[in-house]
């Protein structure tokens, strides 16, 4: 089932005809449109993401029209994917964190990959291939779209990620817990193989001077932007250039939640369709 409604420059197309075997679920999408999109042949690149029930509390709409009247943006198609069982399907493909949350996030990354992609691609005039296609997330469903397109740059060739769950973690803190080893996805990056150049993923990522208050360490840094910094620098110990193919972004005063994402999504736009 299916219907259209329009915003400004852009159409929304609500689509809950897709079912996941994987996730055991039917999916329910926001296809956001360019306005031009009925009346061209023309195919376009795509953003996919995470947490889409979120579309109205991030002003997407608002967002998206404002950027491409004030910059110069590629178009492109959104396909924003409502959550399931977030705090099981979001995480890291290949190990749940030590409370088993995320124990469905590798049946996420077969579902995005094997089933999503290609029911887009079907359906909507995408252009194909890593150089097009960007996938974003919120919190942990940025962490999941770290993940998805560090293991996958044949998919994704650039990643979004909006206040990123890095602490992600593999042991409790009173049970002996060290940085280097348990944080799962700084682990991931620091064990991957070296990226050939050609096929290397950008990201961009963001943070809040006011994600949280939390500093484990007592080193006057809150852990959101410790654990980001720190899996910049594994990326660069992979050849990653800080301003190059990794962009960081700390928001003054931004805080874990849609108000700050939706305020510097103009910049992460410009990053990824900038013209």
């Amino acid at each position: 089932m299916s219907h259209f409604y329009t915003s400004f420059d852009f159409s929304v197309h609500h689509d809950t005809a897709l079912y996941s075997v994987y996730l055991q679920r039917n999916i329910v999408l926001d296809i956001v449109l360019p306005s031009h999109y009925h009346s061209s042949q023309e195919f376009y690149k795509v953003l996919y993401m995470n947490d889409g029930q979120d579309l109205e509390r991030l002003h997407l709409l608002d967002v998206l029209k404002k950027s491409h009247h004030s910059s110069m943006l590629s178009p492109f198609i959104v396909i924003a994917v409502h959550c399931g069982e977030r705090i099981m399907e979001y995480g890291v493909a290949s190990q749940a964190d030590y409370k088993e949350r995320g124990a469905k996030a590798g049946d996420y990354t077969s579902f995005v990959l094997h089933e999503l992609m290609p029911y887009i691609e079907s359906k909507y005039r995408v252009l194909k291939g890593p150089e097009h296609t960007v996938f974003c997330g919120f919190s942990l469903g940025g962490l999941s779209a770290f993940d998805i397109t560090w293991h996958h740059p044949s998919h994704f060739g650039k990643a979004g990620v909006f206040s990123g769950s890095f602490w992600w973690r593999q042991r409790a803190f009173d049970e002996y817990y060290d940085d280097y080893h348990d944080r799962i996805m700084h682990r991931l990056v620091r064990e991957s193989p070296w990226f050939p150049p050609h096929s290397k993923p950008r990201f961009w990522l963001q943070t809040g001077t006011e994600d949280e208050t939390d500093d484990r360490n007592n080193n006057g840094v809150i852990d959101s932007i410790d654990d980001t910094l720190d899996l910049i620098a594994e990326l660069e110990k992979k050849g990653y250039r800080l301003g190059e193919e990794v962009c960081y972004v700390e928001v003054q005063g931004g805080q874990h939640n849609q108000e700050t994402w939706a305020a510097i999504m103009p910049e992460f736009l410009r990053w990824a369709f900038g013209s």
